[in-house]
């Protein structure tokens, strides 16, 4: 189990906002809303931008530094201020604590209110993160032993890694601030700017590191001045903002923020401890398993952060008003309060069908084509063929569990929309316990690729809890179609996984090499997939990816 310790989730878009959206996710009605589409459109193109240069990132210290025990004492040394920051202000604050509350804020006649608000937070969390960088940075041998740095087979390795770890330590302030930025401008319904903060961040990254491309200290320089740019480039949103210096800790919205994030941060230290403890059983099976692991993850959660943040756009803020309108009725009219459970069902249903209709032939293709896509991308400079090999054997392994991770995202935030955030964090910790206990069972036996195992049975896990508390609270989701879908679209993932496959490698034997062939098998293999998925879909009768095309359609219409 590992996360990104480059790009920092701070532009997942809110699962709470004040745009209105309809009540079903019929494609025809989610393109008839002007305010949804603009601001789907706004946060994917964020997004896309941001995985992108993600993936640029990763192309240059594939380059520069290849799968070198010195990158992953880099790795190693991100890990503490992306630690830090996912703890105290990273995605899952914004989402489930900064939104809701600035929001119940955000009215013109209240804007004041806001102000005061957000001040009292931003002084607050610059403090409270300006001590804890001081303490890392007086016991940063400690925090690194216990990163598991000590356990690099070179033992210079462990020195460097402290050294870095000092100077990318601040980082956390900034990207923390940007986070609170970012929610107040969500609140704001204002998605623009923080949509491109995770951009900015990746893209200073790779200009930085290109501008000193012999010393892996650049990509440290890269986070400190990336995470200061978020914070510079989120402003011009907040032009309107009056911030002061504000100690304000009995605040009653600053109260129910911590409130709401409590059992949010208990899940997370448990994940964050797990993280830290893989890393740890990483460096024992190879100094370079780290710098494996990191690519891997940044290739799998690409299709998982597209397909879950489009969808989080279009479900999760109607699950917040239906739950919301269902607690006004439920003692008043418990007739209404039953229907808008069944809405609130029926609408998560639709989301999670939309989800494995998209997640499902996008694992497929990356797991068919990840052995060319991983050519493509990272074998050059001091990336080798065995670089290659192992990194496409981690990302297989990881992409077992990606349908799982996606559709419990899904419900993990629709368990937020109900302001319930306390059973995703029991899922958690249960989910963390199984992981830690499989990749020690098989790390002898199976090494590196244990830790890839665990992680799939801990998504799967976690996702069979969810569906289990959701039962009991809502009493499931049977009768929505999603289990006749999931047949018929594996069924059709199978065969575009296959065929893609095949492609790809009839294109391998009869393109020269270098950077035009390759990025022509993969395109072939790419094309021929969503072809036949499409196809299939269409045959097999998978309404979800056959309106989606067609939206897709009429907009490409409208563009013309």
């Amino acid at each position: 189990m590992i996360e990104s310790t480059d790009t920092p989730d701070i532009n997942q878009p809110p699962m709470v906002t004040a745009v209105e959206y309809p009540s079903t996710l019929s494609p025809k009605n989610l393109g008839e809303d002007s305010g949804v589409v603009k601001a789907a459109a706004v946060l994917a193109a964020g997004n896309v931008i941001s995985r992108v240069l993600g993936l640029a990132r990763e192309v240059v210290k594939s380059n520069l530094y290849g799968a070198s025990p010195l990158l992953a004492a880099y790795t190693v040394a991100a890990l503490v201020p992306m630690t830090l920051f996912n703890l105290i202000s990273g995605g899952e604050m914004v989402s489930s604590s900064l939104v809701p509350v600035f929001s119940d804020f955000a009215d013109k006649d209240k804007r004041e209110a806001l102000w005061r608000l957000g001040s009292a937070v931003l002084t607050l969390a610059t403090f409270v993160l300006a001590a804890i960088v001081l303490l890392v940075e007086l016991f940063a041998e400690q925090v690194a032993w216990l990163a598991g740095a000590r356990n690099f087979s070179d033992p210079a390795l462990f020195q460097v890694t402290i050294d870095l770890m000092r100077l990318a330590t601040p980082a956390v302030l900034f990207l923390s601030v940007a986070s609170v930025l970012s929610g107040l401008l969500y609140a704001l319904k204002r998605f623009t700017f923080p949509a491109f903060t995770g951009a900015v961040f990746n893209g200073t990254i790779v200009v930085i590191a290109l501008l000193r491309p012999d010393e892996i200290v650049s990509l440290v320089w890269g986070m400190l001045v990336g995470s200061f740019l978020q914070i510079v480039f989120q402003l011009p949103g907040l032009r309107d903002g009056r911030f002061h210096l504000r100690f304000d800790w009995r605040h009653p919205g600053v109260r129910r923020i911590i409130f709401l994030y409590m059992p949010i941060l208990a899940g997370l230290v448990v994940n964050q401890v797990a993280i830290w403890l893989s890393y740890r059983l990483a460096i024992l099976t190879g100094d370079n398993s780290v710098t494996y692991m990191t690519y891997a993850t940044t290739l799998y959660q690409f299709p998982l952060g597209l397909v879950v943040t489009a969808l989080s756009v279009a479900t999760l803020p109607t699950l917040s008003r239906i739950a919301s309108s269902y607690h006004h009725v439920k003692v008043i009219d418990p007739a209404a309060a039953a229907a808008k459970v069944e809405e609130f069902k029926a609408t998560l249903a639709g989301g999670i069908r939309l989800v494995i209709a998209l997640i499902l032939p996008a694992g497929a293709g990356l797991f068919s084509l990840a052995p060319f896509i991983i050519v493509l991308l990272l074998e050059h400079g001091r990336f080798t063929p065995t670089d290659s090999d192992i990194t496409t054997h981690v990302l297989r392994f990881y992409l077992l569990g990606l349908a799982f991770a996606a559709i419990d995202q899904m419900l993990v935030f629709a368990s937020y929309a109900r302001q319930d955030t306390w059973r995703p964090a029991v899922a958690g910790v249960i989910a963390i316990a199984v992981y830690t206990a499989v990749a020690v069972l098989l790390l002898n036996a199976l090494g590196l690729y244990s830790l890839m195992i665990a992680d799939a049975v801990k998504h799967i896990v976690h996702t069979v809890i969810m569906f289990w508390f959701l039962q009991r609270r809502l009493g499931g989701l049977q009768g929505y179609g999603i289990m006749r879908l999931a047949v018929k679209t594996i069924i059709a993932a199978a065969a575009t996984g296959v065929l893609a496959l095949a492609g790809a490698q009839l294109a391998a034997t009869v393109l020269p090499g270098g950077f035009g062939g390759r990025l022509t098998v993969v395109a072939v293999g790419s094309l021929i997939g969503v072809a036949v998925y499409m196809g299939l879909a269409w045959l097999l009768d998978i309404q979800e990816a056959c309106a989606l095309a067609r939206l897709a359609a009429r907009k490409f219409n409208r563009v013309r």
